[in-house]
């Protein structure tokens, strides 16, 4: 089956959709244990969050790269979620989508969230055709996101590291078996249509 190459997809539920991360333990274990973001994270910094479990493996290198050891899964509501992407502004001028530069600038200015499309990794982490949304939220968003939106924060880090365990050992099948369902989102096409290139 051919992947549209704009298309959310995500776990999710009637009410949450699975968002993934990856930090530094000092952060990642604390957010882990008690569901919430510590003190120590910040809310007044762009957070980038990314539906796609493959993705962030990339990003991350399997859970290995320097300040990235720890992936989390946060569960946001859905409600949350589609606030962020209405709010959001590609995070690059695209002609046709934006009347000129100068309004794309003062739009990227003004939105508290910003979406970028990567290609989507398989397995081996090598590119794919179709697109992967990552989201970055900033100001009034960051907050939401860590003091309103999250219903729960998993870490994940195991599940890293035993799907990579079996993508080395030639084990495609099983290390497949694994990943997180991540189906497409149903999201309403005019809600998002200032998002897609």
């Amino acid at each position: 089956m051919t992947e549209l190459k704009y298309q959310i997809r995500a776990l999710h539920t009637a009410s949450t959709v699975t968002l993934y991360q990856a930090y530094r333990p000092e952060i990642g274990l604390p957010a882990a244990r008690d569901g919430r973001f510590p003190p120590a994270w910040q809310r007044d910094r762009m957070t980038w969050v990314k539906p796609s479990f493959l993705w962030m493996m990339y990003r991350s290198g399997w859970a290995t790269g320097e300040g990235q050891e720890t992936v989390l899964a946060v569960e946001i509501t859905r409600e949350g979620f589609e606030w962020a992407l209405e709010q959001a502004c590609l995070s690059h001028y695209e002609h046709g989508l934006h009347s000129d530069r100068a309004a794309w600038k003062r739009e990227l200015k003004r939105a508290p969230a910003r979406v970028q499309w990567d290609p989507e990794r398989d397995l081996h982490l090598q590119p794919l055709a179709h697109r992967s949304l990552q989201l970055g939220l900033a100001g009034e968003a960051a907050r939401r996101y860590a003091d309103e939106w999250t219903v729960s924060i998993t870490d994940v880090t195991g599940l890293a590291h035993a799907v990579h365990a079996r993508v080395r050992a030639g084990e495609v099948d099983a290390a497949r078996a694994l990943l997180p369902v991540e189906r497409p989102y149903p999201v309403d096409g005019a809600a998002v249509a200032h998002l897609r290139p």
